[in-house]
């Protein structure tokens, strides 16, 4: 007979399972909202390159006979990123565990340590809406909004594209004032959807107070290193079919701990820094 409440490996699979599918579905739910649908598998140390278009235009003003002057429009790159492992690794003591429970223990730490890497993924996911190239303002938190909307029409209006505003939430519910909005969550994240013209709406910290960002669905794209294959060998790890995650649960011997090893690459990047829009709000009024 088997000792009671003793840990087998099929606790620890579980485990890593549930950490797998929290991640995983939360950012699935994340990409979805932004519309996003070119993720590409690379490989760790890829070379990921960003752009942005420069256009010396020459006078119109041209004399009947005389010669047109050209105009050039070019394509720079403006940043390159190497997508790289994130590596993340906790314990759990023998006395949490034998205070709360083997399960509340771990599932409460695995909590922690899954907020934590949400917290540094978000981060490199939207410091790129800070670098966009296109400007305009609005004296208020709507007319930003519609300035941003505008240009975002004129920057892709050859194509049918789906608007994407990122917000300060700070600016954003002092706009709303006493309006009721309900929003939804991913990531760790609030979203709307179709709301102020925009078919998606991020609410983030991400977003410096005083500014929004607005740009095309299609212009984002995420790229990942699967942790499926020989990594998943090597360290044990449990993912899904995605691979956008891999996580561990071993027993720790040497000082009674129980440890959570989780492994994950991700870059959310644009395509064209000019086809992001960052609108300034020059005045103080909410309305």
């Amino acid at each position: 007979m088997a000792t009671e409440n003793i840990t087998t490996s099929k606790d620890l699979i579980a485990q890593s399972i549930d950490f797998t599918e929290q991640f995983t579905g939360s950012i699935s739910t994340l990409l979805q909202a932004l519309s996003v649908t070119r993720m590409q598998p690379m490989a760790v140390g890829s070379q990921i390159k960003i752009y942005k278009s420069e256009v010396t235009k020459a006078d119109g003003n041209v004399a009947e006979g005389e010669v047109i002057p050209l105009s050039k429009a070019t394509r720079k790159l403006s940043e390159t990123k190497e997508l790289a492992y994130k590596k993340y690794r906790k314990q759990t003591t023998a006395e949490s565990i034998q205070a709360a429970g083997f399960g509340p223990a771990v599932n409460d730490t695995d909590s922690k340590l899954l907020r934590s890497i949400q917290g540094d993924i978000k981060k490199d996911f939207f410091d790129f809406v800070k670098t966009g190239t296109t400007k305009t303002t609005g004296a208020t938190f709507k007319k930003a909004v519609s300035s941003a909307l505008g240009q975002l029409a004129i920057k892709w209006e050859d194509d049918d594209v789906q608007s994407v505003l990122f917000a300060n939430p700070l600016d954003f519910y002092d706009y709303l004032g006493d309006t009721t909005v309900t929003t939804q969550s991913a990531f760790g994240l609030s979203y709307l959807q179709n709301f102020l013209g925009f078919n998606a709406i991020i609410l983030t910290g991400a977003v410096d107070q005083g500014t929004v960002a607005a740009t095309a669905s299609q212009n984002l794209n995420y790229a990942y290193a699967a942790m499926n294959g020989s990594l998943t060998q090597a360290f044990n790890l449990t993912t899904d079919e995605t691979g956008l995650i891999g996580v561990a649960h071993t027993p720790v011997t040497e000082n009674a701990s129980y440890e959570t090893l989780a492994l994950t690459s991700g870059v959310l990047f644009p395509e064209r820094l000019d086809g992001i829009v960052v609108a300034t709000i020059s005045a103080t009024p909410s309305k």
